[in-house]
């Protein structure tokens, strides 16, 4: 059975994200990645969830009250800035994940910008631990989206591969720019 996308992004963060290891929702939107990511890493592990929007840190803050999750870090800054908040305890990332693009039901004016993703793919690669994935939703069907996507992709397409693996996986039969995921495995 084939997974869809996000489905499939969970999927891969399950896999490789151990207990009680520091990972970062670099795009936390509504919460939903950073509830699933608290729930993996477990109490002992810790959760770094950035956005530049008051409104995503509000609905995500509002999520994990309703949750009960206690290991995160709401960050409203920029995920281009993501090394700013790394500690000497933290310097070992289990996992990422973005989803890029805007807030669902919000100013579609404020998009995530490709000089600022790959700065963030770029600082989380530093500290990744071996085995560990980037695990990037791209959505891209909106203004500014499709120079976006075509960054990131010229990017990661030229990672070492001796270093890094790196898998595209998305439906090539939708209509209206469907997302796909993008996966960076450190070697």
């Amino acid at each position: 059975m084939l997974k869809g996308i996000l489905n499939f992004a969970h999927y891969l963060l399950e896999e490789s994200i151990q207990k009680d290891e520091t990972v970062i929702d670099a795009t936390c939107g509504n919460g939903n990645d950073t509830v699933f990511l608290s729930k993996i890493v477990g109490d002992n592990g810790h959760v770094l969830a950035f956005d530049v929007q008051d409104q995503a840190i509000s609905t995500t803050k509002e999520l994990l009250i309703k949750h009960s999750c206690t290991n995160v870090s709401l960050i409203k800054d920029s995920h281009g800035n993501i090394t700013q908040y790394l500690s000497p305890t933290r310097s070992v990332i289990g996992g990422a994940i973005f989803n890029l693009g805007y807030l669902p039901k919000s100013d579609k004016s404020i998009i995530t910008k490709s000089e600022s993703t790959i700065a963030a793919v770029n600082s989380i690669l530093k500290q990744l631990k071996k085995d560990g994935l980037i695990v990037v939703v791209v959505y891209y069907g909106h203004s500014g989206g499709q120079e976006e996507k075509e960054s990131l992709l010229k990017h990661v397409i030229n990672l070492n591969q001796k270093e890094y693996n790196v898998m595209q996986y998305g439906f090539i039969n939708q209509k209206n720019d469907p997302p796909f995921v993008l996966a960076i495995q450190k070697k």
